[in-house]
């Protein structure tokens, strides 16, 4: 009985000896045996390794030492920063506009408001010469609508006869009409006027001056003189007002 127990006392004893000598042996196989069962993600491989030993003249069976090898690769904290991110965001890549002040859009506000002041005075202005007729432009048509068909004008500078409103090769001064405006002081509009005629035989030069009657509103002459410059100088008095 006592001999048993002795002997297993004396096998438990060389099983821990023989356990600390293959822990000296190979230090790497010192693991528990939770690391054996479930390796870690770094381990590459498992080496079992044989070591038989003898105590005292007697053998024991082969211990089997596991024997774990890592991978020689080192992580080092470069691998465990995070990557750098791209500064270039595609969703934040623009540059940030600068803010408008309250001057600026006053300024703005400004310049948009003179710029439609002008085109809509030019727009007037182009609506005033197409549409309403200026009051000394109706007096220059009604004058050379006479002068046209007057036949002592006509004898003398040929037809058809043009009419201008200043000798000048300036196209935007031969269509400028001199003339005067004025009301007298029986509250009546009159309007004089100056131009030039042309025909194929000659040039003169008009002096007209109307007045808009009261009764039916229409243009009336006061006077239409017309000065013949050739071809032989003449002056010619085509129509006079004479009050009732």
């Amino acid at each position: 009985m006592f001999g048993k127990g002795r002997t297993i006392c004396r096998l438990c004893h060389n099983v821990l000896t023989a356990q600390r000598i293959s822990a000296a042996l190979c230090p790497q196989s010192a693991i528990s045996a939770k690391d054996v069962l479930a390796p870690s993600p770094t381990q590459t491989h498992v080496v079992q390794r044989t070591v038989s030993l003898t105590f005292g003249g007697m053998s024991f069976w082969p211990l089997r030492v596991h024997t774990a090898g890592f991978s020689t690769k080192k992580t080092t904290r470069k691998d465990l920063a995070p990557q750098d991110e791209d500064p270039f965001d595609p969703l934040t890549d623009k540059i940030p506009e600068k803010p408008v002040t309250f001057a600026e859009g006053a300024s703005y506000s400004v310049i948009i408001l003179a710029g439609f002041a002008v085109a809509a005075a030019a727009a007037y202005a182009v609506f005033k010469e197409l549409i309403f007729e200026p009051k000394e432009y109706k007096v220059f048509n009604k004058a050379l609508l006479r002068v046209q068909n007057d036949n002592q004008i006509t004898v003398r500078i040929g037809q058809p006869i043009t009419g201008y409103g200043q000798d000048s090769r300036n196209r935007a001064a031969r269509q400028r009409i001199p003339h005067r405006e004025w009301v007298d002081e029986d509250g009546v509009e009159r309007i004089e006027v100056q131009f030039y005629i042309r025909g194929p035989h000659g040039a003169g030069r008009v002096h007209s001056e109307m007045f808009k009657d009261k009764g039916d509103r229409q243009w009336k002459f006061t006077y239409l003189i017309v000065d013949i410059l050739s071809p032989l100088p003449t002056r010619l008095m085509l129509e006079s007002y004479v009050p009732a």
